[in-house]
């Protein structure tokens, strides 16, 4: 349906001249004399028809965001409640991602010839009143490298929280799209990361974000996601005296469970037992299939709506052509007079064409949020694999306890069969009960994290629930408000023609 980009151009010179009545066709009407040039649909739409107002339909940032049941006093232009999300009209944090600037560095590796490298560098502006930010104005410049420590910090210190999923480091998406689409679609991408993630009640507030956003400067590189969980038990390690070398080995029986969970279908040993948790993570499961499914009929809907305006616009150019024909074939003005019922058809096709494309980029923007919950889904799954990972670690040491008691046990049984007791035996239980308990501390450790992850579960999956429902009432009613908004203005333009071409039959008959 959709021609070359050259052909769009081409098609949209052509209707902006035909609308601003500089086409030749708009130079003679009926009587042989120019008739009046129509005005440009988008700067003044015709008067509906019985001297009734449409709904003039709102931007995109003038939505209403309330719910349907709201007072139906406020009007459409009415002044705005804050958007869902945010969480009090005196607290705000607003982000922007602009100005990107390409920078070298001397690469280091003997591998690159000690050469440079080029990056792309954003400047991040922050403005704020929460008290945990020193200042309420500033700017950093950061690259890609740097949210991606960012978003691995974040997902270290705050697990079982649903924090936002950061962009993707696409290498080949760069390499086949042009510099400069690439960059913009990454600015984007990170300004919309970044505002979420100053919309999360914790995270905004966070040492983490707070660093990122306002320390000048180059930050330290970033960890890699196995060099944090290694950090985060040996820091584990330090806190509990007489650890030795069987955490390593925990480590690995971990490891091993899980691959053995994920490629072999086996199941741990001790198994999710909290009903409730189960069943509230079978909904979720659900919800993303019907948001799948919701997201993929809204594509359908922008395709549909972006065909029908691009065949109303080329039936419009058919017209127009066609006009140009019978006004220069014309000699009677019954001709003339077809020819301009012609052109008025033309007019109403081609700006109802604009209504559409017009309507067809507000609905882009508000099912956008189905796609946005999409990425909210993955954090979910994050913080429940933060639960099943905190639980396996349990798991591991609750069998590692058991294990090592009932080596200890062994050892004293033989030991009380040997007269005066064995002295390597005896140093051996000793070494035992020391390692039994330091393991057991670091059980008790592990099942303080496993209860706090699972209640950032539980608080997490409720404030999503509540966000929810105000967010998706606020999209529904923002659609609604330009679907009708949009229908009224077209039918509009349809009933003058229709007025129009009527009069013309009377006249005739």
């Amino acid at each position: 349906m959709m021609g070359s980009e050259n052909d769009g151009d081409s098609r949209e010179e052509m209707e902006n001249l035909f609308l601003r009545g500089d086409d030749p066709l708009s130079r003679t009407d009926v009587n042989g004399s120019p008739p009046p040039a129509d005005s440009d649909p988008l700067s003044a739409a015709p008067p509906p028809p019985n001297g009734t107002s449409y709904l003039e339909p709102p931007s995109y940032a003038d939505v209403i965001f309330s719910p349907f049941d709201d007072d139906d006093s406020s009007s459409p232009h009415s002044s705005r409640s804050p958007p869902p999300s945010s969480y009090s009209s005196s607290d705000h944090i607003k982000i922007t991602v602009s100005s990107p600037q390409k920078e070298q560095e001397i690469a280091s590796s003997i591998l690159s010839g000690g050469g440079r490298s080029t990056y792309i560098t954003y400047l991040i502006t922050t403005r704020t009143n929460l008290p945990e930010y020193k200042g309420s104005d500033f700017t950093v410049r950061r690259r890609f490298r740097d949210v991606v420590a960012l978003a691995d910090r974040l997902a270290e210190s705050y697990r079982g929280f649903c924090i936002p999923p950061r962009p993707d480091k696409s290498v080949v998406e760069g390499q086949v799209m042009q510099r400069h689409e690439f960059v913009e679609q990454r600015r984007v991408a990170l300004e919309k990361y970044l505002r979420r993630l100053a919309l999360h009640p914790v995270i905004r507030k966070s040492e983490e974000l707070r660093v990122f956003l306002q320390v000048e400067g180059k930050l330290a590189l970033q960890m890699r996601a196995a060099d944090v969980e290694a950090s985060r038990v040996l820091d584990e390690v330090a806190q509990q005296p007489g650890r030795s070398g069987r955490d390593l080995f925990r480590l690995f029986k971990e490891l091993r469970q899980t691959v053995s969970n994920d490629w072999g279908g086996a199941k741990p040993a001790v198994v999710e037992e909290d009903k409730e948790f189960l069943e509230r993570k079978e909904k979720m499961r659900d919800l993303e299939k019907e948001i799948v499914n919701a997201s993929q009929q809204a594509e359908t809907l922008v395709k549909a709506q972006q065909e029908i305006g691009e065949t109303l616009g080329e039936l419009g150019l058919a017209f127009i052509k066609l006009t140009k024909f019978e006004n220069e074939e014309a000699v009677f003005n019954s001709q003339r007079a077809r020819a301009n019922d012609m052109k008025n058809l033309a007019t109403a096709a081609v700006k109802a064409s604009r209504f559409y494309r017009e309507l067809n980029s507000q609905t882009v923007k508000h099912l956008d949020t189905l796609h946005d919950y999409l990425g909210v889904m993955m954090a979910v799954q994050g913080a429940f694999a933060d639960r099943s990972s905190a639980l396996l670690t349990v798991q591991t040491l609750l069998s590692e306890v058991s294990s090592l008691e009932g080596r200890a046990e062994k050892l004293e049984a033989a030991s009380s069969k040997v007269f005066g007791g064995d002295k390597s035996r005896i140093k051996k239980i000793e070494e035992l009960k020391e390692t039994i308990k330091s393991t057991e501390d670091a059980k008790n450790v592990a099942i303080k994290q496993y209860e706090q992850i699972k209640e950032n579960n539980r608080s997490e999956v409720e404030r999503l629930n509540r966000e929810r429902r105000a967010d998706f009432l606020s999209m529904m009613k923002g659609f609604v408000v330009n679907q009708v908004g949009y229908a009224e203005k077209m039918a509009s333009v349809w009933a003058k023609a229709a007025e129009e071409t009527s009069q013309y039959n009377r006249e005739s008959s």
